[in-house]
């Protein structure tokens, strides 16, 4: 296959930079002077971060990503059941694209893939991974988006002769809060037409030693995952953290049900941020909320499908019930 000949097949659309670096202008202010100090988790997802997490899913504690693997592989002639002809494959934080290979490999087989539209934040991983498929199945068409969420949804190309399946896979709703995952989600409701679906990997409420031992690997993966922001913060904006003043800590908290995960200061310090002017002081022990990973009981997932204009038409699990795959229709009104 030519270099030429993939080029043919591929299409990237790019937010403007300048609008990603006002935004994240914006929210490292707002978070870094904030009372409890946070960072988006957003911003994990700089090139460096994106292959942190990509090896964080290779972790022999990070159960998310093989059982979600396991259960698309064991039902995947099930759900592309559901799909008819030219059928476009939409994915939300695609990242390398990984598991969706199960699908992309299910739908050409059934000679009805019309094409494959990822959006992520990082340009680079798009370009990566959209290549590497590429070259991989000389029938696929690809149509990247390298943005937000919100921005890449809003850029969808969403046509009524097309059923469109849309994923999200790896849990990623779990970063959004229960109280916020409602409104994103009618978002992707209002460009569904009744017969889009829309799949979702949804990791489940269960022992609290499995799950905070995915987010504390030995290796200490996460944490330098968790760090990274600092240095997307330091490379972006000019700042002058320094890394070796704070540690990674994820906990689970029972009573939210959600995994927090934090960057604690370890001395008392001040950083500078020259592209905001603005000094940060932390005390010791002080932390940045970074991110939260909620986990879901069936019960919630009916009670966000029902908030959300959408309806549960099929689930799968894996043998121990750890997480879920989710086929959301809009709802019959």
């Amino acid at each position: 296959m030519t270099l030429s000949g993939i080029e043919e097949r591929f299409s990237l659309v790019t937010i403007d930079k300048e609008i990603f670096i006002n935004n994240f202008s914006e929210d490292v202010k707002t978070g870094l002077t904030s009372e409890s100090k946070y960072l988006s988790f957003v911003y994990f997802y700089d090139h460096i971060g994106s292959q942190l997490f990509e090896q964080i899913c290779e972790l022999p504690e990070y159960y998310l990503t093989r059982t979600e693997a396991d259960i698309l592989e064991t039902n995947v002639d099930d759900i592309v059941s559901e799909f008819s002809e030219k059928t476009v494959l939409v994915e939300l934080g695609s990242g390398s694209s990984t598991k969706t290979r199960i699908l992309i490999e299910a739908l050409l087989n059934r000679q009805n893939l019309a094409h494959y539209t990822p959006i992520d934040v990082s340009h680079k991983m798009l370009e990566e991974s959209s290549y590497s498929l590429l070259e991989a199945y000389p029938d696929l068409e690809i149509n990247a988006i390298a943005a937000r969420y919100n921005e890449g949804i809003d850029h969808l190309n969403i046509l009524k002769d097309q059923q469109n399946l849309i994923t999200w896979l790896g849990s990623s709703i779990g970063n959004f809060d229960k109280s916020e995952v409602a409104t994103f989600l009618r978002h992707i409701r209002e460009i569904m037409h009744p017969n889009d679906r829309f799949l979702v990997g949804i990791d489940l409420q269960k022992n609290k030693t499995i799950i905070e031992k995915a987010y504390n690997d030995t290796q200490g993966i996460t944490a330098e995952f968790n760090l990274n922001l600092l240095t997307h913060v330091n490379r972006e904006l000019g700042g002058n953290f320094d890394l070796d003043n704070f540690d990674h800590k994820a906990i689970y908290n029972e009573e939210l049900g959600r995994i927090e995960m934090y960057l604690i200061s370890n001395v008392d310090q001040k950083a500078f941020i020259s592209e905001l002017d603005l000094e940060v002081s932390f005390t010791v022990n002080e932390t940045i909320h970074t991110e939260n990973s909620c986990k879901y009981s069936l019960d919630d997932i009916d009670t966000l499908a029902e908030e959300s204009g959408l309806s549960v038409e099929k689930q799968w699990f894996d043998t121990e019930r750890l997480f879920s795959l989710n086929l959301f229709a809009p709802a019959v009104d």
